[in-house]
């Protein structure tokens, strides 16, 4: 029996039974139901309903030749069985609802989000917090705003077009999902945020606020043109499936699809009762019991020695690695709104993740124990620039009054030093660079040259692709226009915001984007896993425009900004198409999205600086605020940007840097040849990349969790999706929505009634569970 009605029967593509990264595999088809076409490909010849949907308990497709129901593993599962392919195109989108909640919840995760980048982890306000808080703000305007629907007769008006408007019924889906992609654009944060905070912390610089609101705005929007006009090979295709945003589809699914059933009543009380328990439970690592944030039973036996911190530790930002750190705080432990999620990323992807956080541990303490790199003149883990002895480098006695690099100053001051640590994270994400690239051409060249090829041809075949196409597309100019409109928006501020970028090397940051923005989103697609860019896209500029760290810093805005925004750009166009929002409400939901955004962004980040300026410029920083991230930006500018030529030539002390690109290119060759000669021993399974990337993954922040986290993985993607795969189709995404919503909306009332993003710090008296110095009890060593 097929999956699927009549009208979407097309929609399963044509493909090779054997083709392990088939869109739809053959367990997709009914055999009975099939014919041979051309060149023995598997086409279906008619498709015959199937009742049910993924609210439903179980269904034909679920189960395997036995009668029991089937792990999922294939695109075909992440696609056809977590993801509902119902749809009603009468559902009305453009309401006041919509509207009123999107823009409400945008200027809220705005302000949000940018608060969350000066704390010392990286969190980011999940998708499913603004998906949990739009829903409930549309059922409230639900039931408080007149309408000709109203479930209460006095409520009720007249059918007309204006009181539709305002409210037709329901709090529909669509409304939902709009609201949702509004405010996650407006969250994305951009890169050129980092230049404006590292202008006025490290160089006394702040530009005019109407230029910098428009280097935002440019640096976003070309990021959007460049992922829109690629949407036919990084959005339509089954294989694009975006582990990361199936809880976000679930819910969608949990709160608006057929809520009648009882399988769906059981689990939106499943969802409730965690999201509630998540948040007063976040209440104590977050404020009441920040012990609970890393507790290490090394720490607490060894109070007084600095290595057991360096190792053991890990509640504090900076502090050192939390080998074996057990942490109950989800804000770490979950995926705190980014890609890396225990309960959602593939097993094969966390494996090889935590495969390079174990060498990360031992190269850092290896480093560190036999000094080099003068490893114990610095702390263990920063991200400031040293002198050789160990005291801090102001950078600005290097440069001239216009930011670049004056020779004789730099003779007279010395070159600076990083810690060890940033070393490694630098020689990781150059190795990760190199096998990025062979790993894409190696195990994925093939497909993406038929998926460019399809697309190209017009010949895209995925269920919920052929579902879209009752709604009006998107124009491929209209992308076009908005890239050539951030185009010129970024070269006038460039120039009027004094970037000291030449034109013809905006251009060729631009180009580097293009090139990558598949690259990467295509690996993110389909393993969750987003490959960084960032420093190499420092290094090229440093070659392009030398001694010059301002330059520097814009080229990477544009370099690498741009793939980062076209990746989020791809993944809200994704969630569409699951969900069925009409193209061009998603294209209107992300423009006015990013426009709050930028806006809001630039205001926060003035606010914070001005009232946290010297912990910003701190090594630890406090629990609360951190400057790590500015820090390690401006670190890299001024010596990718100024010293290049000194430090990272062939012969310069960092001169592995670069070179490791290279080694990199080769890294992943040895597990290609070994799969193709004992293809039983899972050797496609290592994602060289990942390893890499995470060589330097406990760098910075807070790493308490990583222990915890490995554990939850192997629960969730192992044992509960292999073993209880029903379980685990119905519940472990949802569960992660849950935890992921109930814990960021405590974070929010958190930060602002005690946590100083109001203005004010109400710190928690100290006790056992809240002691002075480090969290769980390491010895302080900053």
């Amino acid at each position: 029996m097929a999956l699927v009605t009549p009208d979407v029967a097309a929609a399963l593509p044509s493909v090779e039974k054997d083709d392990p990264l088939s869109p739809v595999l053959s367990d997709a088809y009914d055999e009975k139901a099939s014919m041979k076409g051309k060149d023995g490909v598997q086409v279906v010849k008619e498709a015959e309903w199937f009742p049910g949907d993924v609210y439903e308990d179980v269904r034909e497709i679920d189960l395997d030749e036995n009668g029991k129901e089937k792990p999922i593993e294939s695109f075909a599962d992440w696609s056809l069985r977590l993801i509902s392919l119902e749809d009603d195109p009468t559902l009305p989108v453009w309401t006041f609802r919509l509207w009123f909640v999107a823009i409400g919840l945008s200027c809220f995760g705005a302000v949000l989000s940018q608060i969350f980048s000066f704390r010392p982890q990286g969190v980011y306000v999940s998708q499913l917090f603004l998906q949990t808080a739009a829903f409930g703000l549309g059922r409230g305007l639900e039931l408080i705003l007149p309408g000709p629907n109203h479930v209460f007769p006095l409520m009720r008006t007249r059918n007309t077009a204006f009181w539709r408007f305002v409210n037709h019924g329901r709090f529909n889906i669509k409304e939902h999902t709009g609201t949702l992609i509004m405010s996650a654009a407006a969250t994305h944060g951009a890169l050129a945020i980092n230049i404006f905070s590292a202008d006025d912390l490290f160089y006394g610089f702040q530009p005019n606020p109407a230029i910098a609101i428009f280097t935002l705005l440019g640096s976003q929007l070309l990021g959007y043109g460049l992922g829109g006009m690629m949407k036919s090979l990084l959005v339509y295709p089954t294989y694009c499936v975006y582990p990361n945003v199936v809880p976000t589809v679930q819910m969608f699914d949990v709160l608006h699809r057929n809520t009648d059933n009882f399988l769906q009543k059981k689990r939106l009380n499943f969802f409730w009762i965690l999201f509630v328990g998540a948040f007063i439970w976040e209440w104590f690592p977050e404020y009441i019991a920040p012990l609970l944030t890393g507790v290490s039973i090394f720490c607490l036996a060894k109070r007084d020695s600095p290595w057991v911190t360096r190792v053991f530790g890990g509640a504090a930002g900076n502090e050192g690695l939390g080998l074996f750190s057990l942490c109950f705080d989800w804000n770490y432990v979950g995926s705190g709104g980014s890609a890396y999620g225990a309960l959602f990323q593939p097993l094969q992807t966390q494996l090889s993740l935590f495969f390079g956080v174990a060498i990360c541990c031992i190269a850092f303490s290896a480093a560190y124990a036999n000094n080099v790199w003068n490893a114990q003149n610095f702390p263990f883990l920063t991200q400031l620039l040293f002198h050789e002895n160990g005291t801090e480098y102001d950078q600005t006695l290097i440069l001239n009054a216009d930011y670049t690099l004056n020779r004789t100053s730099l003779e007279a001051v010395g070159l600076p030093w990083f810690a060890p640590s940033q070393i490694i994270t630098k020689i990781g994400s150059s190795l990760a660079f190199g096998a990025t690239i062979t790993h894409l051409i190696l195990w994925n060249g093939k497909q993406l040259i038929e998926a460019i090829t399809v697309a190209r041809k017009n010949g895209i075949q995925d269920a919920h692709y052929e579902k879209m196409k009752v709604y009006k597309e998107v124009p491929i100019w209209w992308y076009g226009g908005y890239f050539v409109a951030a185009m010129a928006m970024s070269l006038a501020t460039n120039y009027t915001g004094h970037s000291q970028l030449p034109w013809w090397a905006f251009f060729v940051a631009v180009g580097w984007a293009a090139i990558f923005l598949p690259i990467i989103t295509t690996l993110y697609a389909v393993l969750c896993y987003v490959p960084g860019t960032e420093d190499v896209a420092q290094m090229f500029g440093s070659a392009l425009i030398p001694n010059s760290p301002h330059a520097n810093m814009y080229f990477t805005m544009y370099a690498y900004n741009s793939t980062e925004q076209g990746r989020s750009f791809t993944r809200d166009l994704k969630i569409g198409q699951y969900v069925k929002l009409p193209p061009r409400c998603t294209f209107t939901m992300q423009t006015v999205g990013a426009i709050i955004g930028a806006m809001l962004n630039y205001v926060v980040m003035k606010i914070v600086i001005s009232s946290n300026r010297d912990i910003l410029l701190s090594v630890q920083g406090t629990n609360v605020w951190s400057g790590a991230a500015i820090q390690s930006y401006n670190s890299n500018a001024v010596t990718w940007g100024a010293l290049a030529k000194d430090l990272y030539s062939p012969h310069g002390r960092y001169g592995i840097i670069p070179l490791s690109i290279l080694i990199g290119l080769v890294v992943p060759i040895p597990f290609y040849l070994l799969h193709r000669k004992y293809p039983k021993w899972h050797f496609d399974g290592v994602i060289t990349p990942m390893i890499c990337t995470q060589i330097g993954a406990l760098s910075t922040g807070i790493n308490s969790s990583v222990f915890g986290t490995f554990i939850l993985c192997c629960v969730s993607q192992f044992w509960i999706r292999k073993y209880h795969p029903k379980w685990f189709r119905k519940y472990n995404f949802l569960m992660s929505a849950a935890l992921d919503g109930g814990t960021e909306v405590m974070v929010f009332v958190y930060s602002f009634a005690v946590g100083g993003a109001g203005g004010r710090v109400v710190d928690m008296p100290h006790w056992a569970l809240n002691p002075v110095g480090n969290p769980d009890y390491c010895m302080r060593l900053t």
